[in-house]
């Protein structure tokens, strides 16, 4: 799968904080399904941080109709909301919100210093809550007697297929499988072979799964 098919994403909420010349920076994600939950998780971060000099924010949600919106809320035009999608961006991520709040502590970092905190802000906590990675999958459900039934669950799971769904009846299982799109034919050949033939599937739609990304390990890094 290419990167430009690959569709990451947060692990889920998560907060980090940071500390540069008495300043915290405490950066606040969240998994969000569009950008009208962006928004929404905006606000309640910002209203649990009502006493904060400034809580900059940015996010990146959808895929091919991609959206994307950043703010310095009162930080020096930017310094603090571009660094933060900057590196969302880099990291490859989407349906991903970040609020940095700041409480100031004294001393000024400059435009430059400014930028390395956000954005470090935000670089760090990715880190610590990791991302995952949604794969596109087809749905299969596959069919079998009960007296192959339990032995049919066991060899899907040993093969590591992805069973989402196990449901008994009086003419015997049906077991829906997550099986990646590429790999259906196979799929189909495994079935086949490992049952005799006695058990079927029929494709019934398409999900996907989701997959964590080690650090360093497939996710793009923000670090130059």
């Amino acid at each position: 799968m290419s990167d430009q098919q690959r569709r990451l994403t947060v692990k889920g909420s998560g907060r980090h904080e940071i500390e540069i010349k008495k300043s915290r920076f405490i950066c606040s994600l969240a998994r969000v399904a569009d950008e009208e939950e962006a928004q929404a998780f905006i606000a309640a971060v910002r209203k649990e941080f009502w006493d904060a000099r400034h809580n900059c924010t940015a996010f990146v949600v959808g895929d091919e109709q991609r959206r994307e919106r950043s703010s310095d809320d009162g930080e020096p035009a930017g310094t603090a909301g571009v660094p933060m999608l900057e590196v969302l961006r880099r990291r490859g991520l989407t349906d991903t919100a970040a609020v940095v709040t700041r409480y100031f502590g004294g001393v000024l970092l400059g435009a430059g210093g400014l930028v390395r905190a956000y954005g470090a802000a935000v670089s760090e906590a990715l880190d610590q809550v990791g991302a995952v990675e949604r794969r596109p999958v087809a749905l299969l459900a596959v069919t079998a007697g009960h007296t192959r039934a339990g032995r049919l669950e066991n060899d899907l799971r040993a093969a590591g297929h992805t069973v989402r769904e196990v449901r008994y009846d009086a003419g015997g299982v049906r077991i829906e499988v997550g099986v990646p799109e590429p790999e259906t034919a196979a799929f189909h050949a495994w079935l086949a072979e490992a049952t005799g033939g006695t058990a079927e599937a029929e494709a019934v739609g398409r999900s996907h799964v989701e997959v964590e990304i080690e650090p360093g390990a497939g996710m793009p890094s923000d670090r130059k």
